[in-house]
């Protein structure tokens, strides 16, 4: 079973988060790129109901399939991942609809990522704001954190959906996506 542990960290810009993660000496791993990702259920929701969820992410020149087990109780959010590349992501969204499952909740972001020992660190543009995503050992976790002018209190494990339920209008959209991609 893959474990993924992480925390994201808000920021008030891109530039901000890419200045104080480029000064820790973090190395570029993948540039800027857009990321359509699409969560699935069933009609009764049967994996909301147990805190997981099937994503298809869809980037440029690559689509994954992603489960994501229930989090596990704690200060930073672990839970099983499982993901797999896949050759086509809308070809595989029409299968998984056929199959009755539907899209509960689509979110877009710009991501960009850097390595660090063995974490991963992502800076996110939202709709709803900048996060610096950490993944990786706990310990490293900690310590890049801090690092970045962080404590464990300024740590957020909510998902992209809970944060966008929290700061949406109730009347806006159904979904996290930008008004005009070409603006962000």
């Amino acid at each position: 079973m893959a474990l993924e542990r992480e925390i994201k960290l808000r920021f008030d810009s891109a530039d901000d988060a890419r200045a104080r993660v480029t000064a820790l000496g973090a190395t570029p791993l993948r540039g800027r790129r857009l990321q359509e990702d699409a969560l699935l259920d069933t009609t009764d929701d049967a994996l909301g109901h147990r805190r997981s969820a099937l994503r298809i992410r869809s980037e440029p020149g690559k689509s994954l399939l992603t489960y994501k087990g229930p989090p596990q109780a704690g200060p930073m959010k672990l839970r099983e991942e499982l993901e797999t590349p896949v050759g086509d992501g809308t070809v595989l969204l029409a299968i998984l609809e056929a199959l009755g499952l539907r899209i509960r909740f689509r979110y877009e972001k710009y991501r960009e990522e850097f390595v660090s020992g063995d974490l991963v660190i992502a800076i996110d543009e939202t709709p709803v704001g900048v996060f610096v995503e950490l993944e990786g050992s706990e310990t490293h976790i900690h310590d890049t954190a801090r690092l970045l002018g962080f404590s464990p209190a300024d740590y957020i494990t909510d998902s992209y959906r809970t944060l966008f339920l929290a700061y949406r209008d109730p009347q806006g959209s159904a979904d996290m996506v930008f008004a005009d991609p070409s603006d962000s």
